[in-house]
């Protein structure tokens, strides 16, 4: 069987470059093309020499639909505008379409599932192996444990990340609260100053660290009456993101048009 052509859009961002030579060293699959936006600085560029990994004879484009036309999938971590204009090009190609973009609204989402009526689309806040398992084993831990035990997620990053809590964060709250059969958006503590008062029953807490280089630490606490169980993930180098997006672009492969997540391609939803 004929290697899976990818093709990276955003390809000279860190983690374009980190997808490039992921895939090139994955067997399976294969570099069919590099996208940077109009008037990049890199265009015309070698994406391999790019990457670090020495010259493919891919030079760096910025005509994604005449590459997707040539392909077997595309894997993008952009931004969510770039996101809905590869996903309406990923499924008038028909190509498996990959999106570990972050920031996505409720209306980006709208917009994926739409294009998913005509491919395969896999989307997940975190393409991390490891995290997903951990919030498949967070979901059953939820629905285990009563509700005297509770639930915490506390996040480390790095000081220079915008955002809190994390969107894997929110991923593993997400989890906690449907293991529980509740809404997190009910739920949910985002915050604690000054006197608070006792902890609300059933409630589903968030704390958010930053400082020096963290690339990403996840823990989800259950704390009951006098016992803990942590379900902890550490985050040691970005590849992670990279090896399970390719992950994802394989598994798609001949998959049915759709909407997929991580815990389709890791079989977790019966989990």
């Amino acid at each position: 069987m004929a290697d899976m052509g990818l093709v990276v859009v955003g390809a000279a961002g860190r983690m374009g470059r980190m997808l490039v030579r992921t895939i090139h060293q994955t067997p399976g699959a294969r570099l069919a093309g590099a996208v940077e936006a109009p008037g990049s600085s890199v265009l015309g560029q070698d994406a391999g020499t790019l990457a670090g990994i020495g010259p493919l004879g891919i030079p760096i484009t910025d005509d994604a639909l005449d590459l997707f036309s040539k392909a077997d999938g595309v894997v993008d971590f952009t931004t969510p505008v770039a996101t809905r204009a590869y996903a309406a090009m990923a499924a008038a190609a028909g190509i498996v379409h990959v999106v570990g973009t972050t920031g996505l609204s409720s209306d980006d989402r709208d917009a994926l599932k739409l294009a998913a009526q005509k491919t395969v689309i896999v989307q997940e806040g975190n393409m991390s192996l490891g995290v997903n398992l951990l919030a498949a084993l967070v979901k059953k831990a939820a629905s285990i444990l009563g509700s005297e035990f509770d639930i915490e997620i506390v996040e480390m990053h790095h000081r220079m990340k915008v955002d809190a809590p994390s969107g894997t964060a929110l991923m593993l709250g997400e989890a906690a609260a449907e293991g529980r059969a509740v809404s997190l958006e009910t739920h949910a503590i985002n915050h604690r100053h000054g006197m608070t008062g006792v902890r609300p029953d059933g409630h589903i807490g968030f704390a958010s660290l930053r400082g020096g280089t963290v690339i990403g630490d996840h823990s989800a606490i259950f704390a009951g009456n006098g016992e803990r169980l942590v379900l902890s993930h550490i985050a040691e180098d970005r590849a992670l993101f990279a090896t399970g997006a390719v992950r994802a672009a394989l598994w798609g492969k001949g998959k049915p048009p759709g909407f997929y997540g991580m815990d389709d391609v890791l079989d977790l939803k019966n989990f």
